[in-house]
């Protein structure tokens, strides 16, 4: 299929759509959601960008190479199955997936964008709607977009159903297929666990009496209808990250991000100091089990947690304490608790679940993902690492994702904020660069 977009003035022409097929037979089942998939369902497809300069080699080797990108991807789609199939239900109406091989989406398309109008990419709708897939029809597990750019350059979207992984196993399949790609039959790859039995509910289910305010809490999703969403990419120096974890009292990067993301969104609000405000993010549960699940579990292996605190001592506290306050929060999470959640998460799913709200959280609420450690930049198809990485798009107020930088030591903060409150939180960084001396921040 054929046709030209035009967005914001920048022509995008697709020149291919197709489906990509496993290269083997793969099974043909319904596979079985968790409660842990169920929960993230309703997200849909995740749009993820990686933008590549053009190599040196482009010429002997043919700079992303159609051909070659859709023969490895058969390939991984042996292994990887799930992602060839379809979102479905059983007969009983619960969702899962039919892994019926049909296949994943693969577009190729043009635009006449730089890399340079990339280097340091903002999410936005229009990062979306360039570079991402138009997912049809949305039962569809995996799609994929190669965009080629005036300059040579290339940029790869991708859109992975939130119904089959986390970003941990979606990073898993991207780089594997980069590896057959790269590598070909000699390619060394980890093979997925797809057994989410592991994470059945127990029957009878035994949920704790703490489980519903530390997992399940009820947000309140709501819309700034009068008011203008803003997003910024803060970076942080790899030498201002170890001095801002050395500042914590050691604590790990994340919970050194948090507390100054915390506490500077906290200042940026204006609260009423008296007030209570809760962080929540997500805690990858994989080897927090017993026994552990496989290192390789292929599916969605996080629970939401929440940590809470006044105002008044997220503001007035060191970020030490700060820190402190997400690690112990963390600290609690033994093999009974999160299988308590399990069970509370499969009572809700056979009550229809709860469908996720849209919009913007509310202000005494933060939400901070973590993708510091995950293998974003390992996507190398034999044409060299992505420049750049990122989620295509963070529409929702309140929203923050950590990620490395590409091999630098640095740390890139997205945040997502009302615009007028974006000021204030600029501002309260540099304050805070002041007071501590360990913050620069580059907007």
């Amino acid at each position: 299929r054929n046709n030209t977009n035009m967005y914001s003035g920048s022509a995008l022409r697709v020149v291919e759509s197709c489906l990509v097929t496993p290269s083997d037979e793969t099974p043909r089942e319904g596979l079985w959601l968790s409660a842990l998939d169920l929960v993230l369902a309703n997200r849909g497809h995740t749009p993820l960008v990686h933008v590549y300069s053009a190599s040196d080699d482009a010429a002997a080797d043919g700079f992303f190479n159609v051909a070659k990108l859709k023969k490895s991807m058969a390939k991984a789609l042996v292994p990887f199955y799930p992602l060839a199939g379809r979102l479905g239900a059983d007969r009983d109406g619960r969702i899962q997936i039919d892994c019926n091989g049909e296949g994943a989406l693969f577009v190729v398309a043009r635009s006449d964008r730089t890399v340079e109008d990339f280097s340091g990419p903002t999410p936005s709708s229009e990062l979306t709607k360039l570079f991402c897939p138009r997912v049809q029809p949305s039962s569809i597990m995996l799609a994929a977009q190669v965009t080629f750019l005036k300059c040579g350059g290339v940029v790869l979207g991708t859109a992975v159903h939130h119904a089959a992984v986390d970003g941990s196993s979606a990073f898993h399949f991207i780089g594997t297929w980069a590896r057959y790609c790269r590598d070909g039959q000699g390619a060394v790859i980890e093979l997925p666990c797809h057994d989410r039995a592991l994470l059945r509910a127990r029957s009878p289910p035994a949920i704790h009496p703490e489980t519903v305010s530390m997992f399940c809490s009820k947000l309140s999703m709501h819309e700034h209808e009068s008011s203008v969403l803003a997003t910024k990419v803060i970076t942080i120096s790899g030498d201002q990250l170890y001095a801002l974890k050395r500042h914590c009292g050691g604590a790990s990067t994340f919970c050194a991000v948090s507390a100054l993301v915390w506490q500077c969104v906290c200042i940026a609000r204006q609260l009423d100091p008296d007030a209570t405000t809760r962080m929540n993010f997500p805690v990858d549960i994989r080897h927090r089990l017993k026994p552990r699940l496989p290192g390789r579990y292929f599916g969605n292996g996080v629970v939401n947690v929440f940590a809470t605190a006044a105002v008044k001592d997220v503001v007035s506290e060191t970020l030490a304490s700060v820190a402190s306050r997400v690690k112990a929060t963390t600290e609690q999470l033994d093999d009974e608790l999160l299988r308590s959640a399990v069970d509370y998460f499969e009572t809700e799913a056979a009550k229809g679940g709860r469908p996720e709200d849209r919009g913007n959280l509310p202000e005494t609420e933060l939400r901070m993902n973590s993708w510091f450690h995950l293998p974003i930049y390992d996507a190398n198809f034999g044409w060299g690492k992505p420049r750049v990485m990122t989620r295509a798009e963070t529409a929702r107020g309140g929203w923050v994702y950590v990620m490395a930088g590409c091999g630098d030591g640095n740390a890139r903060v997205l945040i997502s904020l009302e615009a007028a409150t974006l000021k204030r939180f600029e501002r309260a960084l540099a304050v805070c660069r002041v007071q501590t001396g360990i913050v620069h921040t580059r907007l």
